[in-house]
Formats: structure tokens, sequence, C-alpha cells
């Protein structure tokens, strides 16, 4: 059952990443495209940013950063891909 609830999880993040990554707006610009509001747009902008610091922690790691290089790096990643 573990294995099962990985792999969906796995999955899961996958195809937002897929999404996050092909759209080159930011969370906040897709959420008010998207006109959320409220809870939706706050369950919305968690979920984004928890997706974008992912993707950026990978790229960190492909890079082969370390240390202060790399905590400097993934929190500029994530607040350009969350957007103000």
């Amino acid at each position: 059952m573990r294995k099962a609830s990985v792999l969906v999880f796995a999955l899961a993040t996958l195809f937002s990443g897929i999404t996050w990554a092909s759209s080159d707006q930011s969370c906040t610009a897709v959420a008010t495209e998207k006109k959320l509001a409220g809870a939706a747009k706050t369950a919305f902008l968690k979920k984004c940013e928890k997706d974008a610091k992912a993707a950026c922690e990978v790229t960190a790691a492909d890079k082969k950063l370390a240390g202060a290089a790399k905590s400097s790096f993934t929190k500029k990643c994530v607040q350009d891909a969350v957007g103000s």
C-alpha cells in the first residue's frame, strides 16, 4: 500500500510540475488568471509553492550546489516561481 501511495504522489507531482514548468507565469499570475479567491487561492498557492520548491531543489542538485549557494538559489527560484 505504501508503494502505491508513493507512486501516486510521484506521478501527481510530476504532472503538476510539468503544468507549472510549461507555463512561464508565476503561481500568483495563474491564480489570478483562474480567478481563484479565498481558500481555493490559498490552497492553490501553497501547493504551487511546494511544487516549485521541489523543482528548484532538483535544479540546485543538478547544478551541484551545496550549503549557502543552494539555499540562496532555492530561495530565489521559489520566489520567482511564486511571484508576488
